[in-house]
């Protein structure tokens, strides 16, 4: 029976270099971060709970619920740590997963380097068997042929199977018969069917995504098992739950059935929490920068609801290259990387210019500035040696800088090769950082169709405050907003998602064909699957479907999602379905095509649980100027000289009150940076509003 105060809720954010932990307690609110353990991650989550417990005066068994993401199942796939996995497929399609699709995302590029695909040739086998493109079966699965396949992957000691036969999303009957025959020979093997994990056509997508699922299965079910297994030694006997790429909250046994779903859970977290800051604000376009470790990130939120997509790529080969990346097939909040994190490590290339990322430095050994042995130069030792940073209360102290190996480690890397001194160096490399962040959230813009000018942007993660003033010069975006926790946003944000899952399924029909009977009963059955999982969560709370219909005119590659109400689900009409998609279309391209028949291919129904409600909050009034007596000279890149910049505490920082940059506000979990052109005011909710000097 599970145990707890319903109201004491803790999340918890693994990430590539700190693992953020958030409790809170009604209305109380306690962080604390901790440097990620590699080989037991585990282990950071039980030391930073007993940090917030012990912070807020409580036993860790009052915890009530638990609501996790994770970066484990992208590293996983990333590195190629997964299990020993095989993939079974119709006879003639072994190689989908490695003759990718005929786009080329560098075109005039010979030395084009392709993603290898997760399984070798020799782990891919195929069975005799064909459902046609209507469900059809063309050809019947032999038991025997199976059975013997069966017995060679057995023999060959695979610990997870993937099965992705053609048209399954379609009839499964045949991917069922080959789990049921792995099950009755091999009980200890698991299986990940294409039919269950991505039920959508396109097998080059479909495939990834399956095997993606059978390669971090057993990774993802052993750590969830021992991070059950350590809470409860702690006396922490309360529900888990893990946040999904998708920005909603599934159980435990869903996330260990389908962990693929986990990939990117942490940054949807952050735009969970970056929409809950709009929503509170009223404003209907954000752009939520969420910068931590490793990696940066940007999501171009509307009406208070971050942008969706059914498609991500994971372990790209060129890092800012649609294409140059492994497609995983599942509901996710659209998010595009823009550049390096606080632990990116800076080199000098064949052209003598200064590149930042991919390789990280992690939290072993990390930054050279933690003193642990790395000699490299991360973004963090930059942000050191300009003054951004304090030596003695970076992570609330927890952890003392060494500006001098930050220094050294800048004049060597750097410095050397390029003649200059490690400020120098150091002004380089942010600048490269800030100015492919700028570049890469305006092509994102661009393709949106969306004018940046017209946005606020939020920015959470340890490392955003610290860049996201610099962000918004180079962007021309008037007003930044750094709340409360933005070093730990994403896991705050775990706290705010509702609980959701998202069903889908590809069944293809022209207008010209339509029948609102299949479509009635299609969407009807997608709900209730999507239902049945939040209920697995929730059994209690009420729950809104929302439904839609991905569509294109024939001929077209791809589509475009167009939201339907529960009434033209459930009572679908031809001529109400042709108006949406052409309204949608317009407002996309600036025409319709007339005269052209028009498809659909995939339908998703999203269930969902109330997203939580935030009051709007009153502007503060300007009521005087902040006052400080600590100053601090830190580097200001728009005018490229050291400045003297008050610094004052945020807990400090009265309502109301005024600060003119270049200022410096700080606080336990990251610090925020105001340059000359800026001025900041903290708002009743304890928001930082950083806005242009008037």
């Amino acid at each position: 029976m599970a145990t707890g105060n319903p109201h004491v809720r803790l999340g918890v954010d693994i990430g590539g270099t700190f693992t953020d932990v958030v409790l809170e307690t009604g209305s109380e609110q306690f962080s604390t971060k901790v440097l990620t353990t590699y080989g037991a991650p585990e282990d950071a989550i039980i030391d930073g709970l007993k940090q917030v417990c012990a912070k807020a005066s409580i036993e860790p068994s009052e915890i009530g619920q638990i609501i996790h993401g994770t970066t484990l199942a992208t590293n996983a796939l990333i590195e190629r740590r997964g299990a020993r996995t095989a993939l079974i497929t119709t006879e003639g399609f072994r190689d989908v997963i490695e003759m990718r699709t005929e786009s080329r995302f560098e075109q005039y590029d010979l030395d084009l380097t392709l993603p290898e695909p997760l399984l070798a040739r020799h782990q891919r086998f195929t069975v005799t068997e064909r459902i046609s493109a209507r469900g059809e079966v063309l050809i019947e699965l032999d038991p025997k042929e199976v059975e013997s396949l069966v017995g060679r992957i057995k023999e060959a000691g695979y610990e997870s199977v993937a099965v992705g036969l053609i048209h399954s999303y379609l009839n499964n009957k045949h991917e069922n018969l080959i789990r049921d025959a792995i099950n009755a020979k091999l009980p200890d093997v698991m299986v990940s069917l294409s039919s269950e994990v991505s039920p959508q056509m396109r097998e080059y997508e479909r495939f990834n995504t399956v095997v993606a699922n059978a390669y971090i299965k057993p990774l993802m079910k052993s750590y969830l098992g021992r991070l059950q297994g350590e809470l409860k030694k702690q006396q922490v006997d309360c529900p888990i739950f893990l946040m999904h790429s998708g920005g909603g909250i599934i159980s435990l046994e869903s996330a260990a059935e389908f962990p693929v779903r986990l990939v990117e859970s942490g940054p949807a977290g952050g735009a969970v929490f970056a929409a809950n800051i709009a929503s509170r604000y009223g404003l209907d376009k954000v752009l939520s920068f969420d910068m931590g470790g490793t990696t940066a990130k940007i999501c171009l939120i509307k009406n208070q609801t971050p942008k969706t997509s059914r498609v991500f790529e994971v372990a790209r080969t060129y890092r800012f290259k649609k294409g140059s990346g492994m497609p995983i097939s599942i509901p996710v909040i659209d998010m595009v990387e823009i550049g390096a994190g606080g632990g990116s490590l800076a080199s000098v290339d064949a052209m003598r210019q200064i590149r930042v990322g991919p390789h990280s430095a992690g939290s072993e050994p990390g930054p050279a500035c933690y003193g642990r042995g790395g000699d490299k130069p991360a973004v963090t030792d930059a942000d050191l040696v300009l003054g951004k940073l304090d030596p003695d209360n970076f992570a609330g102290g927890s952890i003392s800088l060494h500006a001098d190996e930050s220094a050294k480690a800048l004049e060597a890397v750097l410095g050397e090769p390029l003649g200059m001194d490690a400020q120098t160096a150091a002004y380089g490399l942010v600048e490269v950082v800030d100015e492919n962040m700028a570049n890469a959230a305006r092509v994102h813009a661009v393709e949106n169709g969306e004018d940046l000018a017209e946005y606020t942007m939020i920015a959470f993660g340890g490392a955003a405050p610290l860049h996201a003033s610099r962000l918004c010069e180079k962007l021309g975006v008037e007003r930044l907003l750094v709340p409360p926790g933005a070093g730990v946003g994403s896991a705050i944000g775990f706290l705010r998602a509702p609980f959701s899952f998202e069903a889908n399924r590809s069944h293809y029909m022209k207008l010209s064909d339509f029948d609102a009977d299949v479509v009635s009963q299609l969407l009807s059955e997608l709900s209730d699957e999507a239902t049945a999982f939040v209920r697995s969560c929730d059994a209690d709370a009420p729950i809104a479907s929302e439904f839609k219909a991905y569509m294109r005119y024939s001929g077209q590659g791809w589509e475009i999602p167009v939201s339907l109400t529960s009434e033209q689900a459930l009572n679908p009409d031809v001529q109400t379905y042709q108006a949406l998609f052409e309204a949608d279309y317009a407002a996309l391209f600036g025409r319709v095509v007339d005269g052209m028949d028009i498809e659909i291919t995939v339908w998703a129904v999203n269930a969902t649980t109330p997203s939580q409600v935030e009051e709007p909050i009153a502007l503060a009034d300007v009521n005087g100027v902040a006052q400080s007596d600590v100053r601090r000279r830190v580097f200001d890149a728009a005018v490229g000289e050291n400045v003297d910049a008050a610094v004052v505490l945020r807990d400090e920082f009265e309502t109301g009150k005024l600060l003119k940059g270049p200022a410096i506000v700080t606080e336990d979990e990251t610090t925020i940076i105001v340059p000359q052109s800026r001025e900041a005011m903290r708002q009743s909710d304890g928001c930082i509003d950083i806005t242009v000097q008037g």
